[in-house]
């Protein structure tokens, strides 16, 4: 069987091993596809190649993975919000970096962002993820908030709906989006406050 190395693939020697990092990306592969609850640590040797004492060596649980992948995907998100807080622009221009922003990491992270979006607090450990992905939708309700007191959204809209219902938008891009599409994540990442704000009206 193969072995976990703490080498890059690219330096081992005869059949190749896996870092760390290799076993955390194909664990997280295997539960968005099969299920985090229905993937074991013995499956996923199985997936590996390795011996279960193999992963082990480097993974002490599920857990330890679910942790570390959403812990890519909410830090990523996390320093959105705060490039976006930083900006010396409006409200407006605030909101639109954070809505950009979070486009972009979900292009770029899919499978973490996954993982992390079918989190259903089943756990202590889940709960506590969970309620760090509630804080940036806190923080986006802020922004929207704090553009329709500057008039660049409509007041009469409850800002907690319209930041929800754009985040679901944005959700959905781990869905449907491919890289090797059409659209670039750069691009896409432009055109998603555009499309937030302007919608689809021709008026």
């Amino acid at each position: 069987m193969s072995q976990i190395s703490t080498a890059t693939p690219s330096t081992t020697r005869g059949r190749p091993g896996y870092t760390r990092e290799d076993v955390i990306r194909i664990a997280v592969n295997q539960f968005n596809t099969h299920g985090y609850e229905a993937t074991s640590m013995g499956s996923l040797a199985t997936t590996l190649g390795v011996t279960k004492s193999a992963i082990y060596h480097h993974i002490t649980s599920k857990e330890e993975i679910m942790v570390a992948a959403t812990d890519q995907a909410l830090e990523s998100l996390f320093d959105v919000i705060d490039s976006a807080q930083e900006l010396d622009g409006n409200a407006k221009d605030r909101l639109t970096a954070a809505i950009g922003g979070a486009t972009l990491v979900l292009c770029e992270n899919p499978e973490n962002v996954t993982l992390l979006l079918r989190l259903r607090g089943n756990t202590e450990v889940e709960k506590q993820i969970l309620e760090r992905r509630r804080a940036i939708t806190r923080k986006l309700i802020q922004f929207v908030a704090d553009a329709q007191a500057e008039g660049a959204v409509h007041s009469d809209l409850d800002a907690g709906m319209v930041a929800r219902l754009t985040f679901g938008m944005i959700n959905s891009i781990v869905e449907w989006y491919r890289p090797d599409g059409s659209t670039s994540p750069e691009e896409l990442s432009k055109l998603m406050p555009d499309f937030v704000f302007k919608g689809i009206s021709t008026h």
